[in-house]
């Protein structure tokens, strides 16, 4: 992995993580899967900060249970 890789993953774990402490939701590995694919997305669409990623998950993601059925993809925000 290279040094912008790396620095890259930790800017959408960071995401991740503050979706987590913002519904205070145990880690869940569906939920998970769903919001780094989201947050991936998101970094390619443009937004480059934590904090950016994490507040379109936090709005598209209302709480765990939509990360579990029929979850929108981060192309449905815009």
């Amino acid at each position: 992995m290279t040094k912008q890789q790396d620095s890259e993953f930790r800017l959408m774990s960071e995401a991740v993580q503050a979706w987590y402490r913002f519904y205070e939701a145990p880690p869940d590995d569906r939920a998970s899967r769903v919001l780094r694919i989201a947050a991936i997305d998101l970094y390619n669409e443009g937004y480059k900060t934590a904090e950016d990623i994490a507040f379109v998950l936090i709005g598209t993601y209302v709480g765990i249970c939509s990360t579990k059925i029929n979850a929108p993809t981060s192309a449905s925000v815009h």
